[in-house]
């Protein structure tokens, strides 16, 4: 469809072009994620390298190429999963606007916020989007209801099989 070929190469361009930079700079991003990775460290069972840059590069790299990924069609729903999973702990760390005081740097963080929070839904939707074929749960749910229907139909050809072979020995044999 028309509106997918466009819409994921634009959903995707952005987190190309951050990956890209995260990747290839990651210093400069190293002071916003020292708190996220502090947490996994701390919170989680993730093993998390001990260098924040490291971290910080990882994550592009995986931006990029599920960017990529997405932007070509390729995948498109687990690459909207990982940007997804990827964006969550960026946006908290680069954009806690909250927690500054300065109205004017405020607002351009909340802006950012919220813009990536929109990045967010539609990746969401990009990572349900089964191109109106059916999802895999369905296709299980239906094959299954299938197997059991042809299971049945097999037992009752058996079954009158047996019957029939049942009644031509009875009638050749003498009783």
């Amino acid at each position: 469809m028309l509106v997918r070929r466009l819409a994921r190469p634009l959903l995707g361009s952005m987190f190309v072009l951050g990956g890209l930079d995260e990747a290839r700079n990651p210093h400069e991003k190293r002071p916003a994620a020292v708190g996220v990775v502090q947490f996994l460290r701390e919170k989680t069972a993730v093993s998390v390298p001990d260098d924040t840059a490291t971290v910080v590069r990882i994550d592009g790299i995986v931006k990029l190429v599920a960017g990529i990924a997405l932007s070509l069609g390729r995948a498109p729903r687990l690459a909207a999963a990982v940007l997804s999973a990827s964006l969550v702990p960026t946006t908290l760390a680069a954009h806690s606007f909250w927690k500054i005081d300065d109205e004017g740097d405020r607002a351009l963080q909340k802006q950012e916020f919220f813009k990536n929070a929109s990045m967010l839904g539609g990746l969401l939707l990009a990572a349900v989007d089964t191109e109106g074929k059916p999802s895999v749960a369905w296709r299980t749910r239906r094959a299954a209801r299938r197997l059991s229907r042809n299971v049945s139909h097999a037992a009752e050809s058996t079954s009158e099989s047996a019957e029939r072979v049942a009644r031509k020995t009875r009638k050749a044999l003498p009783v």
